[in-house]
């Protein structure tokens, strides 16, 4: 007999009741406080559309002296039936061991049946396994820090979309870039552009995140890496990440699915040093028409 969506929801609302009464402590669990009574809302009247996935991380202290590693949890609808997607974080973790930690979470989270609740085994895991790479990362740390000059680099990306307009999808595109500390902006509409920029790490954690499960018509046209002896902030050309609202052309039906003005973006562009952008993004030159 098929699995259906009410039930997983279900079980997932049996394992987020289960994981808060572990985690009772302020901060201890992130979760926004609409995502529960949503999905409740949802199982009392299926009828209506489905409600957004259950996203939230889990902070758990590792080791005797309790580092902080984030377990960022997204569950899928039909989830525990398809597998979750969780993302291990930590400010003590470099780059390299970070993606290690994760690559091994996710073998191990693979490994387990389908259709059993895998986030608090994931926590388990997490705490048992996150120590060695933590103290790897410290041994680099303390190595690193015995060079004279330390080099930074400012990671940039320029991400294309046929078209940006759910609401659901923009809220996550500016939840994610805050998060992580990232610069740039979000031109909604047809076309979609996104630049972020920053930590190369952090950039690269929210192109995984925006693409997950199933964003198709989406690609990272250019990226760029500016090396600094000091601060990657002093690097940066945009000051926060900005909701980029532009002039639109046409009115197609329901889905007001209109055109941005390409020369508005291209004069925004050139203000912020990044003229040359515009020929990789469309495969035209850009010029501003004459006023």
């Amino acid at each position: 007999m098929a699995v259906t969506v009410q039930e997983c929801l279900e079980l997932q609302l049996l394992e987020v009741e289960m994981l808060l009464s572990m985690f009772p402590k302020k901060g201890e669990i992130s979760l926004d406080e609409d995502a529960v009574p949503s999905v409740q809302r949802y199982l009392r009247n299926a009828d209506g559309a489905l409600p957004p996935r259950l996203e939230y991380s889990i902070a758990i202290d590792v080791g005797e002296a309790k580092v902080k590693v984030d377990l960022q949890v997204l569950l899928p609808h039909m989830y525990p039936h398809v597998a979750p997607q969780l993302f291990a974080r930590s400010n003590a973790l470099h780059r390299q061991q970070q993606l290690q930690l994760n690559t091994r979470l996710a073998s191990h989270i693979s490994s387990l049946d389908s259709g059993e609740l895998r986030v608090y085994e994931a926590v388990q895991w997490v705490k048992e396994n996150s120590l060695p790479y933590l103290e790897n990362s410290k041994i680099s740390s303390e190595s690193a820090s015995k060079e004279v000059v330390v080099k930074e680099t400012l990671h940039r990306m320029w991400i294309y979309s046929h078209h940006i307009y759910r609401q659901e999808l923009r809220k996550k595109i500016f939840d994610c870039a805050k998060k992580l500390n990232l610069t740039g902006f979000c031109l909604t509409g047809k076309p979609g552009v996104i630049c972020v920029e920053g930590l190369r790490e952090n950039c690269e954690e929210f192109w995984h995140a925006i693409r997950y499960p199933n964003w198709k018509h989406i690609s990272c046209k250019h990226v760029e890496n500016v090396e600094t002896e000091g601060s990657v902030d002093n690097l940066r050309l945009f000051r926060a990440f900005e909701d980029l609202q532009l002039q639109a052309h046409g009115d197609y039906g329901l889905r007001n699915d209109y055109h941005m003005d390409l020369g508005q973006f291209l004069e925004f562009l050139k203000q912020h040093q990044s003229g040359h952008i515009f020929q990789i993004l469309f495969g035209v030159e850009g010029k501003l028409s004459d006023k």
